[in-house]
Parts: structure tokens; sequence; C-alpha cells
């Protein structure tokens, strides 16, 4: 563990959430929703050719089974909101310089299952049975 203080990654993504915050303050709502998607998928444009490949089916996939999160950055990546509050997001691995992407929920997710669930899944791909996994989790973070 390095004591030199943040990774460039780090700060990147410190950045990169500033930045986020500076728009919010300045937007407007309609208009700063559809740009807040606009964003997102231009981030997700943006990434390797692999961890592209999966955010766009995530993106799918949440805004098929939860339209009432709203796309944003959070920290530079791909998340998505209800009023505000992100429940969950997802990282590619790429940038992150992690060997896999992950897609995770946040404390506003309502996936409280007894006293033991995950909030983070390691993503490298997404076929039918994992895409309808997600979309289950999916549904349930925001019921």
């Amino acid at each position: 563990m390095s004591t030199d203080g943040f990774s460039e990654q780090e700060r990147a993504a410190m950045k990169a959430r500033a930045e986020e915050l500076r728009k919010e303050a300045a937007g407007g709502r309609g208009k700063k929703a559809a740009t807040d998607e606009l964003d997102v998928l231009s981030k997700i444009a943006e990434m390797e050719a692999a961890d592209r490949a999966v955010a766009e089916r995530v993106h799918a996939v949440v805004t098929a089974n939860a339209p009432e999160l709203a796309p944003k950055l959070w920290y530079g990546q791909p998340a998505y909101a209800r009023k505000g509050k992100v429940v969950c997001f997802f990282r590619s691995g790429h940038t992150d310089k992690e060997r896999y992407s992950t897609f995770g929920f946040t404390p506003e997710a309502n996936l409280n299952d007894g006293g033991l669930w995950a909030t983070s899944f390691a993503v490298t791909g997404l076929d039918d049975t994992s895409e309808a996994a997600l979309a289950a989790l999916v549904k349930k973070a925001v019921s």
C-alpha cells in the first residue's frame, strides 16, 4: 500500500466527481437529465471495447428494468440514481486498472436480505442468464 497519497486513478475519479457536482449545481432538471444521459453514453463510448460491450448491455438492462433511475456520471463512471441519489453503478475494469469490471449497489438500493447480501459483482460479460439475474437485482433494488 502506498503512503504517497492518492493514486493517479483516484485523483482522476475525484476530479471527475467534482466536475459532476459543479454541473449538478449549475444545471436545470429536465435539461440536466438529458445531458446526464448523454454524458453516460459518451463515457461508455470511450471505454475499451470489452468494457464498452458490457457497459452498453448493463445500461440497456438498467434503463429497461428501472426506468425511474436516471443515468448520470458518478466518479467519472456510469451510474443510475433515484431522486439524485445513486442506487447502482458500473465501474470499468480497464479504467480502474483492474482485471474485471464491476456492477454495484449503494445503500440506497433495496437489497437487504437478512444479515448478508452482495453489493458488488464482477462482470466480464453478460449472457442471457446473467442478464436476467442483473435485471432481477435492479428491479429489487428499486422496489
